[in-house]
């Protein structure tokens, strides 16, 4: 295995230096914790899109999903479509209500049409999985870094390095930066990795013989072209129901229950440009996920079908064994910008959601009040922490592609969380303990499903009850976990008599 050169070095070390140097300058005037939060809502709405693409991107999509295409075929496309469908929902359902109050979280909305309780227990929920499955990012990224210092440390300190490397640097310029800080880094990380993705994909061609020319048809001969598949059974990821179906409703959860991405659109101009930024970025990851599909299906052909340790070690051994020197310094360096991004709205939103979902409602301060800016860069620090220590603690020898991993963390609460809304929403007779009891029963179903052969293992006497559950996709988590939630929260609410209209019509 070959190591970097000193140009490889030069253009990480340029990147990781300039990247950090822009997200403090950009974010050198905070005013308030609004400003550090949500920049004083005055991102343009294409800044706001290219944020939420490269928030949502990580090293997951950069690295996973070529070696999705290499195990199977393109259809990671049809999740995709999904996702499209579901920001078109958004757009015009939750997004409209997130404007209609001077918002900074997503669940200060709850708190409105529920109560304080609510809000904290849905920031709650958020917070917990949204480190989890940050963690699980931080790790997959640190996977070709460690591969380039093998040569060099101790093999058990490899991925520890790793991992703290890519924490610190990016905890730096998010402390100072907050939120504009993030979008405006996260628009150059962006274009770095979809130039390094674009860069491969024209290496493979040449690499291959006859090129794309010769790999397209070899491919769709061997079935590695399908992006559709019509079966309805729920135990397929990769079918048009589950992808398109369970897409939407996973997307509709991901950009609208989810503080990561709804304190991006937060910072828009006004709801248009919020609209545009949402349903854009839709388009925007259908011709990112073609683009790695294209390129997983161009290592298979490169390759000759060669057996990898696990899935998410085949580009990135790519990367290391056929990249010229400087390109792939770049490619690491794409790497890089894939999760410091995602790493970055990581932290920042969970350091808002801290802030203004539990501490400014327990100590009664003002969000203008000066400490509140301070209180938000310790909780920044805090979630900086944590995301790094969970990275060190994630199984090294995983064969689970880490994107259906991360996916499956998101989707186990996400049914929960979309389902507290749309009761706050559509469901009049709801009140504050309709929607914690709805939220909490469909969390506590969907554990049993997305955990089923986990459970089973630990407890033989319920792997008949499980063995159904233990065969459901992850793309159709969030659907069930919303209609349980949102039955539950329907059917106790008619233990009550209905509240007043006005608290129902808030909202």
């Amino acid at each position: 295995m070959r190591g970097l050169g000193a140009l490889d070095f030069v253009v990480i070390i340029a990147y990781l230096i300039g990247i950090t140097l822009l997200g403090v300058y950009v974010g050198r005037r905070q005013r308030d914790s609004k400003d550090y939060f949500v920049a004083d809502r005055e991102i343009p709405w294409w800044a706001v899109m290219f944020s939420i693409v490269a928030s949502e991107t990580s090293a997951l999509t950069f690295i996973s999903v070529p070696g999705l295409a290499y195990m199977t075929n393109l259809g990671f496309l049809q999740i995709a479509l999904g996702y499209l469908v579901g920001r078109i929902a958004l757009a015009y359902t939750l997004l409209p209500r997130y404007y209609e109050g001077n918002l900074v979280t997503a669940y200060a909305l709850l708190e409105q049409r529920f109560g304080l309780a609510t809000r904290r227990f849905t920031s709650i929920v958020f917070m917990a999985t949204r480190g989890m499955a940050d963690s699980v990012r931080v790790f997959a990224t640190a996977v070709p870094i460690a591969i380039i210092l093998g040569p060099m440390l101790p093999q058990a300190a490899v991925m520890p390095v790793a991992v703290l490397v890519l924490g610190t640097l990016t905890v730096l310029y998010t402390i100072k930066g907050g939120m504009r800080a993030v979008v405006w880094t996260e628009i150059v990380q962006a274009s770095v990795y979809l130039f390094g993705g674009i860069a491969a994909v024209v290496l493979v061609g040449m690499l291959v013989h006859g090129g794309w020319g010769a790999i397209l048809p070899q491919a769709a001969a061997a079935g590695k072209l399908r992006a559709f598949k019509w079966y309805t059974g729920f135990d397929d990821a990769n079918t048009f129901l589950a992808g398109v179906l369970g897409g939407a409703f996973l997307s509709m959860a991901s950009h609208g229950a989810d503080q990561l991405i709804v304190q991006r659109l937060l910072s828009a101009r006004s709801l248009k440009s919020a609209q545009a930024a949402v349903i854009g970025s839709g388009v925007a990851v259908i011709i990112q996920f073609a683009l790695f599909l294209v390129l997983g299906v161009g290592l298979w052909s490169f390759y000759g079908n060669r057996k990898f340790a696990t899935p998410d070690a085949i580009f990135p051994t790519f990367i290391v064994e056929h990249m010229p020197h400087g390109l792939l310094g770049l490619l690491l360096a794409a790497i890089l910008a894939a999760t410091m991004s995602t790493h970055s709205g990581a932290i920042n939103s969970l350091a808002a959601a801290s802030t203004h979902d539990i501490y400014l409602p327990l100590t009664g301060r003002s969000a203008d009040d000066p400490r509140t800016l301070r209180v938000g860069r310790w909780f920044a620090l805090l979630w900086g922490i944590v995301l790094t220590g969970g990275a060190l603690l994630f199984p090294q020898n995983q064969q689970t592609p880490v994107v259906v991993i991360a996916l499956s963390i998101a989707s186990f609460t996400y049914g929960g969380l979309l389902g507290g809304f749309f009761l706050a929403i559509f469901w009049r007779r709801a009140v504050q303990r309709d929607a914690i009891l709805g939220m909490s029963v469909g969390i506590a179903a969907m554990s049993l499903i997305v955990f089923a052969k986990q459970i089973s293992a630990a407890v033989p006497a319920l792997a008949p009850d499980l063995a159904s559950a233990s065969k459901i996709a992850y793309p159709w988590y969030v659907l069930i976990g919303t209609d349980i939630t949102m039955f539950v929260g329907i059917l106790s609410s008619f233990t009550h008599r209905q509240e007043s209209a006005a608290r129902a019509e808030s909202i």
